[in-house]
């Protein structure tokens, strides 16, 4: 059994929705099991019409939704070849939508389990429409609820897998019709309490759904299908030259994807990689490419690794926070004091450095930061600077490469690095610069590792993901 995942694009139009249907039959003997995102920028739209509502303003929310279900009947006519069967099994979903967002608009507030059923609409419909495309297709595809096999916590907004839960209803719901030869398309990015409550994973969460179905049917491994070739050394909006990895180790794809890599979700790994079940991504425009396996150990040499580094990545929006206190810096329980603030406001933190005097750190959601700076000021001075990136070069072996961190910030000349982190992994050298300086360094960062002056200098290339996200 494999789990084939395919993302917004892949399902986003009828030609897009072909292309899913041939990659499927062509693993019909692995018994795959089918996981959907939303088509195409649904998501956005209907976290445009329930802002719209909550904000009182019902007809406009309400003529999103309908251009919403206008669009994605077009596509299903055609894709399934059956226009008015597919519109009546659509309605109630699409009325569901109507009806919440007339409450959200009457309320002027929307509650967290209602977000949560709100946007889970796009893959409970994106995942109808395909199953019902492949059967129109001459596949066996039956469509699973995912609130039926993905069992969850009730944090709403991002609930968390409960496993064994999910292992025994996935088992019940998804493993026995492919033991009789049925192709199971369930949605990503939902799930549900055990007490039945709509919850959904967090943005990208898709790619986690397929991870944990992965882990729990005890499938040889999972395919993201998006529309990329992989990840690559760079992201190729900002780098023309950045080239697809083959092979990557989980630690590093983890590494990469939290500071900035958009190919896959943060999350996504952990389920199956702990089960040692490899992720290959791929691109479904152009399935004869080979992408990149990610595995469970280390990724191996590779004739175009750079010295040991993989690739780069960077994450802008980045705010940094320096705390400042020559009175308790040194003093037992400062940094566990600290970073409770941190924790009471619900705001993860990327980078920390500290020095005799100070500790700074970086967040990437700024929402929160006038409450922190509050609560910190108690203890220290506070200064927050908006406006910054972190840029990131990772690699297994950086840890046994003497001379990385010199040719990192020689090749950066006249860029200004404002914060400077080594990773407790050893697999990531991070630095916060000035937004605007971002692009500028992961171009420097490139050429240096992985471009033609490396091989004129005796250094080998390398080949791996990245991303400005």
């Amino acid at each position: 059994m494999i789990v084939q995942k395919f993302g917004g694009t892949s399902v986003g139009d009828v030609p897009a929705i072909a292309r899913l249907a041939a990659i499927v039959r062509e693993a019909r003997s692995e018994h795959p099991v089918v996981v959907v995102s939303a088509m195409g920028d649904t998501t956005d739209r209907l976290v445009e019409s329930l802002g719209l509502a909550s904000r009182g303003d019902a007809k406009a929310a309400l003529e999103v939704l309908e251009g919403v279900r206008r669009r994605t009947l077009e596509v299903a006519a055609v894709a399934t070849g059956s226009a008015p069967e597919v519109e009546e099994e659509l309605a109630p979903l699409f009325g569901a939508l109507v009806d919440i967002a007339s409450a959200v608009a009457i309320l002027r507030s929307v509650p967290p389990d209602a977000d949560d059923l709100f946007l889970a609409h796009g893959e409970l419909v994106s995942s109808r429409v395909v199953a019902r495309a492949l059967r129109f297709l001459g596949l066996p595809a039956v469509w699973v609820d995912a609130r039926t096999a993905l069992v969850t916590t009730a944090r709403f907004g991002r609930a968390q897998p409960d496993l064994e839960r999910t292992r025994v209803s996935s088992a019940e719901r998804l493993r026995v019709p492919v033991a009789r030869g049925d192709i199971p398309v369930v949605a990503g990015f939902v799930g549900a309490t055990p007490e039945g409550r709509t919850t959904i994973l967090g943005r990208g969460g898709s790619d986690y759904s397929a991870a944990i179905f992965a882990a729990v049917l005890e499938a040889r491994r999972v395919e993201i299908w998006t529309d990329v070739d992989g990840m690559m050394t760079a992201d190729p909006r900002i780098v023309a030259e950045a080239r697809v990895v083959a092979r990557i180790s989980a630690e590093e794809a983890s590494e990469l994807a939290y500071f900035g890599a958009r190919v896959l979700h943060p999350l996504t790994l952990a389920p199956a990689i702990e089960r040692g079940i490899p992720v290959h991504v791929r691109n479904s425009r152009h399935a004869e490419r080979p992408g990149t396996e990610i595995h469970a150990g280390p990724a191996g040499s590779d004739p175009q690794d750079g010295d040991g580094a993989r690739s780069i990545a960077c994450k802008k929006g980045i705010a940094t926070v320096d705390v400042a206190t020559s009175r308790m810096l040194m003093a037992s329980g400062f940094l566990r004091t600290l970073f409770d603030v941190f924790a009471r406001h619900d705001t993860a933190v990327d980078m920390v450095t500290t020095s005799e005097v100070s500790v700074s750190v970086t967040v990437d959601d700024p929402g929160r930061l006038s409450g922190i700076q509050h609560d910190l000021e108690e203890i220290a001075s506070v200064e927050i600077a908006t406006g910054r990136a972190i840029v990131c070069l990772v690699g297994e072996n950086l840890k046994f490469t003497p001379g990385v961190a010199a040719r990192i910030f020689r090749s950066l000349g006249n860029v200004n690095v404002l914060m400077i982190s080594q990773g407790a992994s050893r697999r990531n050298v991070s630095f916060v610069v000035a937004e605007e300086d971002a692009d500028r360094a992961v171009r420097l960062l490139h050429a240096e590792f992985f471009g033609p002056a490396a091989r004129m200098s005796g250094r080998p290339e390398s080949g791996e993901p990245g991303s400005c996200a």
